[in-house]
């Protein structure tokens, strides 16, 4: 590994910058950390620090001007290359002598309008460990860092690109989370990257950087790294793999690492359909994780169209897999993409819906430099923004008054099905009123522009979707055939949205005695994750119902209303449905008033408030507060 090692070499402080969408639990600076441990030395000050994209550049300049660098370096994504271009110019021109750089995807793929952009004084092109450290030993020494591979170079001719260095063993970089580069009780989320490069070349993408082919991390490093995080109380982990399952045998032994190693914290998979088998879905299964699968489209041939495969039949078997093992999944769909219409854009929706999944995440097409869409594009017709984020602006068959329904018929499925937890009730619902979820979908996204004008969904809260659901199905559950209908349509939103609440929420700690000795004598309070809900039918019979024909259990059921506390518990979330005294005593208990007192005044008597409030405190539907 290069370091700097020559006694006659200064001091060199280096401001490696980060600069993330936004605060979330993804937010970690793991490739300058990759390249803090490869090059690290004494003689070497590498300073991580973390800035966010809505942040003012003058801002943000001031944080680093602070630390009193003599070269900063920015990590570049499509994301934050303007911001890191602004910051690049106030630096030059608050520190004058500052030697400025930057490496990442939107380098690799434009180096010649990076380094026009900005005062840069070179760029790391492609894989940045090998580079990055030979660059510091030229600076500590005072030299120039022409020639070194994978270091682009500045001049009044434009840039002298090199030819990038072999790849590394991945091993031999160190693990910023073994290092202690990164502290994992500093972030909410880990990143955890367990390959580099990609399987496949897709024309939209620029995982695979113009080279096919995968290089991953031992799977001793990946144990030790994954003992780790459960040692420390890591609670959600995000797995950087184009690809996880395209080795299935390793992806296998994997999950079955976490699921005798780290059986608490969650896991964020990017996975491949084409891969998963029973076996797979069943260790999915087995662990707390969600699978993120890029869909794009359902249409065979503008798949083709950007040089990939698909089989919908064998796509959806597979996806069932998933379905009957319980694994918890998504897709990605993209609009726009090449060939593709609006009518075609609907009907993958509508295939997509129809497999149940988790959520879905739609965008569309981004026309990125350095990809194979790119430098077709102008062939193709592609109109789209020349600066990040390069999103297409119409083709020959979408036009820019499509992608304008296309981007609200995105967003409806976002606040009504992704936001509005509503996987296990909407095909019933949809096909109740005899239409296709896009139509339906298409329907909610031109009644809320009518009553809201434009929203965006992060704008929104919980309940205040929930609110517009209940307004929309009101409104389309209104007619003759269907109205009798939406009582029960209403039971199931408020159902589900008080169980992905309770999903949400923490256990409450409970009590190291089972009961205090006076239990009615003792102010208790309805835990925070204990959600009460009333309903049109009893609840527990809908349930057992499942995926539900609306008709039939509407026919089946009398409405006769129903109480219910759903709550978590240590082994998934629970549903009590109560008899209306004992859900009044559960919304009556305020933790000032002894219990005692608001059972007297609902009349139920102590031989039956006891044992139920004992079970209620056992549970952790109620807390003790004193």
């Amino acid at each position: 590994m290069p370091t700097v090692s020559s006694e006659r070499y200064r001091s060199l402080r280096i401001a490696l910058v980060a600069i993330h969408p936004c605060p979330s639990p993804q937010a970690v600076p793991l490739a300058n950390a990759f390249l803090k441990g490869f090059a690290d030395d004494a003689r070497l000050k590498i300073t991580l620090l973390d800035l966010f994209a809505g942040q003012a550049a003058a801002d943000c300049a001031a944080e680093i001007v602070a630390l009193r660098p003599d070269a900063v370096g920015f990590s570049m994504y499509v994301w934050n290359r303007a911001i890191c271009l602004e910051i690049a110019r106030e630096l030059a021109r608050r520190l004058p002598g500052v030697t400025i750089f930057a490496g990442g995807p939107e380098v690799t793929a434009d180096p010649g309008g990076v380094l026009s952009a900005a005062p840069l004084a070179f760029l790391i092109v492609g894989e940045g460990e090998r580079p990055f450290a030979a660059a510091c030993n030229r600076l500590a020494a005072g030299q120039g860092v022409e020639g070194i591979p994978g270091v682009v170079a500045g001049g009044k001719d434009g840039p002298q690109p090199t030819p990038p260095g072999e790849p590394l063993d991945l091993d031999v970089i160190p693990s910023p989370w073994l290092s202690g580069v990164l502290d994992t009780r500093r972030y909410p989320g880990v990143l955890w990257q367990l390959a580099r490069g990609c399987g496949f070349a897709c024309d939209f993408c620029f995982d695979a950087r113009g080279s096919r082919g995968v290089r991953r991390f031992s799977l001793d490093r990946v144990e030790a790294e994954l003992r780790h995080f459960a040692a420390t109380g890591v609670s959600q982990v995000f797995v950087l793999d184009s690809t996880f399952n395209q080795d299935s045998r390793r992806a296998k032994a994997i999950l079955r690492l976490i699921a005798r190693i780290a059986p608490r914290i969650h896991f964020h998979f990017e996975v491949r359909c084409e891969f998963i088998d029973r076996e797979m879905a069943r260790l999915f299964a087995r662990i707390t994780c969600s699978l993120q699968i890029g869909l794009q489209s359902a249409d065979p041939g503008v798949l083709r169209n950007v040089g990939r495969a698909f089989r919908r039949d064998d796509f959806a078997a597979r996806v069932d897999l998933l379905n009957e093992s319980g694994a918890v999944f998504g897709f990605d769909l993209m609009y726009g993409l090449p060939g593709d219409t609006l009518k075609g854009f609907g009907q993958s929706l509508d295939f997509a819906l129809g497999l149940y999944p988790n959520h879905l995440d739609i965008f569309p097409l981004a026309v990125l430099p350095g990809t194979a869409l790119a430098g077709r594009g102008a062939a193709l017709g592609l109109q789209h923004l020349p600066d990040p984020p390069y999103t297409l602006i119409s083709s020959p068959s979408f036009s820019a008054e499509d992608m304008a329904l296309a981007r609200q018929l995105a967003s409806a499925c976002d606040i009504f099905y992704t936001r509005g937890k509503a996987v296990a009730w909407f095909n019933p619902a949809v096909a109740a009123l005899g239409l296709k979820p896009s139509a339906f979908l298409r329907a909610f996204g031109e009644w809320l522009a009518a009553e809201r004008g434009e929203v965006n969904e992060a704008d929104l809260a919980d309940h205040e979707i929930r609110e517009l659901q209940r307004a929309f199905l009101t409104k389309v559950f209104s007619g003759k055939g269907v109205r009798r209908l939406l009582p029960l349509v209403l039971d199931l939103v408020d159902y589900h949205y008080h169980y992905a609440a309770a999903v949400q929420a923490p256990p409450p700690s409970l009590p190291a005695r089972r009961k205090p000795r006076r239990i009615l004598d003792t102010p208790l309070a309805l835990a925070p994750s204990s959600r009460l809900a009333v309903f049109h039918y009893e609840i527990l019979d809908i349930l057992e119902g499942g995926a539900p024909d609306l008709r039939a259990l509407a026919d089946s059921l009398s409405p006769s209303g129903s109480r219910a506390v759903i709550y978590p518990a240590a082994d998934g979330v629970r549903t009590e449905s109560l008899a209306e005294p004992y859900f009044r005593l559960l919304e009556g208990l305020d933790g000032r008033t002894p219990a005692g007192r608001i059972t007297e005044r609902l009349g139920i008597p102590e031989e039956e408030a006891r044992p139920f409030l004992e079970f209620a405190l056992a549970e952790g539907i109620v807390t003790l507060l004193c």
